[in-house]
């Protein structure tokens, strides 16, 4: 008797940490282009760049018996200078993103790994959609832009709402529910 995994299937442990292994950087990158390219056609053809050269990648993975399973969230973070680091392309896949807190647990991720970097200004152009969510997170809005034919607001983290984390790729187990 075969058992199948029912399509809505969510497990309620996520590991949430730096990608390390080839497979989660593979995850993180296939999933920004289902995202970005497919999903949101904000990008023709790929999301890459040459901040990809220099960024962290983020990660969220569920877990099956414990064990990792597959990426299923997403953002990457760059220094851009001195003090200042940027985050861009937060995805979470789609059968995922009503499961509690997944992209705000990886925005803690990504400014808390900054924060310990030394890390003054957090920064983040979020598409419009997103804005609310980021306000509850502690980011403070600095004004619209229009990036890649699409509008963004331009934010701010409060680094005192994140404290540093020192080792984000043993990042940390979350635990969450599905959303109603």
């Amino acid at each position: 008797m075969i058992i199948e995994r029912p399509a809505a299937f969510v497990t309620p442990e996520f590991l949430i940490r730096l990608a390390t292994e080839n497979w989660e950087i593979g995850g993180a990158a296939s999933l920004r282009h289902r995202t970005f390219v497919t999903e949101q056609a904000i990008f023709a053809d790929h999301d890459r760049d040459q901040i990809d050269h220099t960024a962290l990648p983020l990660v969220a993975v569920s877990t099956m018996a414990s064990e990792a399973d597959e990426v299923v969230g997403t953002v990457r973070i760059h220094k851009d200078s001195p003090g200042v680091w940027w985050g861009s392309r937060l995805a979470v896949a789609p059968d995922y993103r009503r499961v509690g807190r997944l992209g705000a647990e990886l925005i803690r991720l990504a400014v808390g790994t900054a924060h310990a970097r030394g890390c003054t200004t957090f920064l983040a152009h979020i598409q419009m959609q997103n804005v609310a969510l980021f306000e509850k997170l502690n980011w403070q809005p600095l004004g619209q832009e229009d990036l890649h034919g699409h509008p963004h607001m331009k934010m701010q983290a409060n680094l005192d709402a994140y404290p540093p984390v020192t080792d984000p790729a043993r990042g940390w187990l979350a635990l969450t529910r599905r959303a109603a």
